[in-house]
């Protein structure tokens, strides 16, 4: 046993014995690892590398100038989209806000300048760069089974704050927008919730779950779809509209009387 313990004296065996356990930990974790990959560490099928390519073709002629040649972003000009993921662009380009026309243009909804088959090809592209949120697939969206209901008190604690309690818009802080609900299709919204563009907050998987986001959309579109009892909805504030309307009629009528009284006095007086 004289040996060992000469041999544990020296400097080099500790960092020998290091290195010994660390390959060992590497060994057990690629086993590990190799045994049970998952599909998406996959290559990607034939059919997905020319969506890449394509969509690598659609970036350059139409978004390179201010992300930067490998969407890297330009200082002072465009952010990088390395990491935002295939449902940040599926959202910016369905509902035209990119490709923007000029720096520094206003990013509000327009009619879209990519088909929807340009679209997904780009947002292949920027997944293939870094991960980030997918766009969500037909059954996330879908509002069979959904709670509207939950999906109303859902919205008011969320969203109303911004976009009006039922969807229309308003004005926020430091001259920014909530833009109106309704033109956004059931996938924008979920996009929305989950990537947080411009002024919104991000509401991840975890703060609002799949079956919560459903809800929500739920409550959006059918929201559209109902009528307005009391005629003109006035962008749908609910009942100050009709309050607002008499009290300006009345002040509009005393403004109007006050001039009449004054005029009709002043010829009394003549």
């Amino acid at each position: 046993m004289s040996w060992i313990t000469a041999r544990r004296r020296r400097p080099l065996a500790g960092y020998a014995v290091v290195l010994l356990g660390l390959l060992f930990i590497g060994a057990i974790y690629a086993a590990i690892t190799g045994s049970a990959s998952p599909a998406s560490a996959a290559a990607p099928s034939a059919a997905q590398q020319a969506q890449i390519a394509s969509g690598r073709h659609i970036f350059a002629q139409n978004c390179e100038t201010c992300h930067g040649f490998a969407a890297q972003g330009v200082t002072g000009v465009a952010p990088g989209l390395i990491g935002v993921g295939a449902a940040a662009v599926d959202f910016q380009v369905s509902t035209g806000r990119m490709p923007a026309k000029e720096n520094g243009a206003e990013n509000d909804r327009k009619p879209p300048q990519l088909s929807p088959a340009q679209t997904r090809a780009v947002a292949a592209y920027i997944a293939s760069l870094g991960g980030g949120p997918s766009v969500p697939s037909a059954a996330q969206v879908s509002t069979a089974g959904a709670n509207v209901g939950l999906g109303q008190q859902l919205f008011t604690a969320d969203c109303a704050a911004c976009h009006n309690f039922v969807g229309a818009g308003g004005a926020l802080t430091y001259g920014k927008f909530a833009p109106p609900l309704s033109a956004s299709t059931p996938t924008q919204i979920y996009e929305a919730m989950l990537t947080g563009p411009e002024a919104m907050p991000v509401f991840n998987e975890t703060t609002i779950t799949p079956s919560e986001k459903a809800d929500i959309i739920a409550y959006v579109t059918q929201t559209r779809s109902e009528p307005n009892p009391g005629g003109t909805s006035l962008g749908r504030v609910g009942p100050v509209s009709e309050g607002l309307v008499a009290f300006l009629g009345l002040l509009l009528f005393m403004v109007l009387a006050a001039l009449w009284i004054t005029a009709k006095q002043g010829k009394v007086h003549e």
